[in-house]
Protein backbone atom coordinates (compact mmCIF):
# COMPACT_ATOMS: atom_id res chain seq x y z
CA UNK A 1 0.00 0.00 0.00
CA UNK A 2 1.17 3.46 -0.64
CA UNK A 3 0.45 6.44 1.62
CA UNK A 4 1.38 9.89 1.53
CA UNK A 5 0.80 12.90 4.02
CA UNK A 6 1.59 15.56 6.54
CA UNK A 7 4.05 14.23 9.26
CA UNK A 8 2.95 14.97 13.13
CA UNK A 9 6.28 14.22 15.05
CA UNK A 10 6.45 13.01 18.58
CA UNK A 11 9.36 11.91 21.11
CA UNK A 12 10.28 8.71 22.60
CA UNK A 13 7.70 6.47 24.57
CA UNK A 14 4.37 7.43 23.38
CA UNK A 15 2.43 5.39 25.43
CA UNK A 16 -0.99 4.02 24.77
CA UNK A 17 -2.31 6.18 28.02
CA UNK A 18 -1.73 9.55 25.75
CA UNK A 19 -2.33 7.75 22.28
CA UNK A 20 -6.16 7.09 23.70
CA UNK A 21 -6.83 7.63 27.64
CA UNK A 22 -8.12 5.58 29.87
CA UNK A 23 -11.04 7.63 30.51
CA UNK A 24 -12.43 7.04 26.87
CA UNK A 25 -12.21 3.11 27.42
CA UNK A 26 -16.07 3.03 27.99
CA UNK A 27 -16.19 2.85 24.18
CA UNK A 28 -15.16 0.31 21.48
CA UNK A 29 -16.45 2.98 18.51
CA UNK A 30 -13.84 3.50 16.05
CA UNK A 31 -15.00 7.10 15.24
CA UNK A 32 -15.53 7.89 19.33
CA UNK A 33 -12.16 6.93 19.92
CA UNK A 34 -10.79 8.90 17.29
CA UNK A 35 -12.42 12.09 18.79
CA UNK A 36 -10.06 11.77 21.43
CA UNK A 37 -6.70 10.38 19.67
CA UNK A 38 -3.66 11.63 21.43
CA UNK A 39 -5.06 14.64 23.29
CA UNK A 40 -3.47 14.15 26.68
CA UNK A 41 -0.47 14.81 24.22
CA UNK A 42 -0.90 16.93 21.98
CA UNK A 43 -4.21 18.52 22.07
CA UNK A 44 -5.19 19.84 18.95
CA UNK A 45 -3.96 16.53 16.83
CA UNK A 46 -7.87 16.01 15.90
CA UNK A 47 -8.24 19.14 14.93
CA UNK A 48 -5.17 19.28 12.57
CA UNK A 49 -5.00 15.76 10.95
CA UNK A 50 -6.34 14.68 7.76
CA UNK A 51 -6.75 11.42 6.63
CA UNK A 52 -3.47 10.35 5.56
CA UNK A 53 -1.41 12.04 7.87
CA UNK A 54 0.98 10.24 9.21
CA UNK A 55 2.80 9.87 12.95
CA UNK A 56 6.72 9.83 12.84
CA UNK A 57 8.17 9.02 16.59
CA UNK A 58 11.28 7.68 18.54
CA UNK A 59 11.72 4.55 20.28
CA UNK A 60 9.26 2.36 22.29
CA UNK A 61 6.36 3.68 20.23
CA UNK A 62 2.94 2.33 21.76
CA UNK A 63 4.37 1.49 25.17
CA UNK A 64 1.97 1.27 28.66
CA UNK A 65 -1.02 -0.76 28.79
CA UNK A 66 -1.72 -3.26 26.50
CA UNK A 67 -5.05 -2.00 24.96
CA UNK A 68 -6.26 -2.13 20.80
CA UNK A 69 -8.14 1.10 21.47
CA UNK A 70 -4.71 2.85 20.53
CA UNK A 71 -3.93 1.19 17.43
CA UNK A 72 -7.19 1.67 16.71
CA UNK A 73 -7.87 5.73 17.33
CA UNK A 74 -5.01 6.24 15.24
CA UNK A 75 -6.19 4.30 12.53
CA UNK A 76 -9.74 6.07 12.75
CA UNK A 77 -8.34 9.59 12.77
CA UNK A 78 -7.27 9.17 9.41
CA UNK A 79 -3.13 8.03 9.94
CA UNK A 80 -2.99 5.24 8.19
CA UNK A 81 1.00 4.38 9.26
CA UNK A 82 3.23 5.01 12.02
CA UNK A 83 7.03 5.21 11.75
CA UNK A 84 9.01 4.90 14.77
CA UNK A 85 12.46 3.96 15.58
CA UNK A 86 10.78 1.28 17.62
CA UNK A 87 7.58 -0.12 18.77
CA UNK A 88 6.29 -1.61 22.33
CA UNK A 89 5.84 -5.42 21.20
CA UNK A 90 2.24 -5.46 22.17
CA UNK A 91 1.75 -2.27 20.23
CA UNK A 92 3.24 -3.59 17.45
CA UNK A 93 0.89 -7.05 17.26
CA UNK A 94 -2.27 -4.91 17.95
CA UNK A 95 -1.51 -2.42 15.20
CA UNK A 96 -1.14 -5.54 12.72
CA UNK A 97 -4.01 -6.86 13.92
CA UNK A 98 -6.28 -3.52 13.71
CA UNK A 99 -4.84 -2.93 10.26
CA UNK A 100 -2.36 -0.03 11.42
CA UNK A 101 0.96 -0.23 9.03
CA UNK A 102 3.90 0.54 10.89
CA UNK A 103 7.41 0.78 9.70
CA UNK A 104 10.31 0.69 12.05
CA UNK A 105 13.12 2.64 10.32
CA UNK A 106 15.50 5.07 12.86
CA UNK A 107 17.21 6.88 9.79
CA UNK A 108 14.07 7.99 9.16
CA UNK A 109 12.57 9.26 11.85
CA UNK A 110 16.10 10.93 12.92
CA UNK A 111 15.57 13.29 9.33
CA UNK A 112 11.84 13.70 8.82
CA UNK A 113 10.71 16.83 10.67
CA UNK A 114 7.01 17.74 12.18
CA UNK A 115 4.84 18.95 8.87
CA UNK A 116 7.22 17.20 6.15
CA UNK A 117 5.28 15.89 3.83
CA UNK A 118 6.06 12.26 3.52
CA UNK A 119 5.13 9.05 0.79
CA UNK A 120 5.37 5.52 2.16
CA UNK A 121 4.79 2.37 0.37
CA UNK A 122 4.55 -0.72 3.03
CA UNK A 123 4.84 -3.10 0.03
CA UNK A 124 8.31 -2.11 -0.51
CA UNK A 125 9.56 -0.12 2.72
CA UNK A 126 10.19 2.97 1.02
CA UNK A 127 9.72 6.02 2.69
CA UNK A 128 10.49 9.36 0.82
CA UNK A 129 10.63 12.23 2.50
CA UNK A 130 8.62 15.09 -0.09
CA UNK A 131 9.59 18.02 1.55
CA UNK A 132 13.68 17.05 1.95
CA UNK A 133 13.92 14.80 -0.94
CA UNK A 134 15.49 12.27 1.24
CA UNK A 135 14.82 8.15 0.95
CA UNK A 136 14.77 5.67 3.47
CA UNK A 137 14.29 2.15 3.58
CA UNK A 138 12.43 0.12 5.91
CA UNK A 139 11.63 -3.38 6.42
CA UNK A 140 8.45 -4.42 4.33
CA UNK A 141 5.95 -6.48 5.64
CA UNK A 142 5.93 -10.45 4.66
CA UNK A 143 2.91 -10.93 2.51
CA UNK A 144 0.84 -12.60 5.08
CA UNK A 145 1.01 -9.53 7.25
CA UNK A 146 0.57 -7.17 4.53
CA UNK A 147 -2.73 -8.65 3.57
CA UNK A 148 -4.09 -8.22 7.08
CA UNK A 149 -3.04 -4.85 7.36
CA UNK A 150 -4.62 -4.41 3.37
CA UNK A 151 -7.55 -5.79 4.48
CA UNK A 152 -8.41 -3.38 7.88
CA UNK A 153 -7.28 -5.86 10.32
CA UNK A 154 -7.02 -9.68 11.32
CA UNK A 155 -10.64 -10.11 11.72
CA UNK A 156 -11.66 -7.71 8.41
CA UNK A 157 -8.99 -10.57 6.66
CA UNK A 158 -10.78 -13.86 8.22
CA UNK A 159 -14.48 -12.72 7.63
CA UNK A 160 -13.38 -12.16 4.03
CA UNK A 161 -11.70 -15.52 3.84
CA UNK A 162 -14.60 -17.63 5.86
CA UNK A 163 -17.37 -15.90 3.12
Amino acid sequence: MKYSGTVFRYGRDVDTDVIIPARYLNTSDAQELAKHCMEDLDATFVERVHPGDIIVADENFGCGSSREHAPIAIRAAGVPVVIAKSFARIFYRNAINTGLAIMECPEAVDAISDGDTVSVDTDTGAIVDETTGQTFQAQPFPPFIAEIIDKGGLVNRWKEKLA
